[in-house]
């Protein structure tokens, strides 16, 4: 399937992803087509990416956070994703190892990307993901949990750090790994139905 006509997926593009993700050739090769259908051009921008999420939580408001899970994934920074991009993506969320979801997920709460994270990106991420959890559910929650200050506080007093202090992504990875409660703390799973 190498470069032999248009539009086909390079064979190094292809031997990459084998590489670094669990899917297999043929799984990519069809993954490509449909992608291929979905975006001529072979990238996905930003606003497409926010209309994408927004399919998936439509009783929500997803465009903030998906603006910033876009940021993570672009790791080239040129405002769009390739096809390579969007399969690392697909990859870390969907299956990749613990460790990998964790590096992602400090690049998530890492919106200056200088390599620390600060209280109020932390408080940036997670007020988009509460965005994104409908008020019924968003009732049910714990009480030192129901809102984004209670669960920045709460996580950001796990890691004992004071209101101007940073967290280094090792610090993070291996705080996380430590405690699932914390790792619920960054994230959000809606409700199965």
């Amino acid at each position: 399937m190498g470069n032999s006509k248009s539009g086909a997926l390079s064979k190094e593009i292809l031997e990459d992803l084998k590489m670094n993700t669990k899917y297999t050739e043929d799984e990519l090769c069809k993954w490509y087509e449909s992608f291929q259908k979905q975006c001529p051009d072979g990238r996905i921008t930003r606003a497409e990416f926010e209309k994408i999420y927004a399919n998936f939580f439509p009783n929500s408001d997803p465009k903030v956070y998906a603006r910033h899970v876009f940021r993570s994934f672009d790791t080239n920074d040129d405002g769009t994703l390739d096809f390579r991009e969007y399969i690392i993506a697909l990859h870390l969320t969907s299956s990749g190892k613990t460790d990998l979801k964790l590096e992602w997920a400090f690049s998530l709460f890492d919106v200056d990307r200088n390599g620390e994270i600060s209280k109020n990106e932390v408080l940036e991420i997670i007020s988009a993901i509460f965005k994104m959890i409908p008020p019924e559910e968003q009732k049910s929650l714990p009480e030192d949990e129901n809102t984004p200050q209670k669960r920045a506080d709460k996580l950001w007093t796990y890691f004992k750090k004071g209101e101007t202090d940073k967290i280094a992504e090792q610090e993070f990875i291996s705080g996380v790994m430590k405690n699932d409660a914390i790792m619920k703390l960054i994230q959000y799973e809606p409700r199965k139905k």
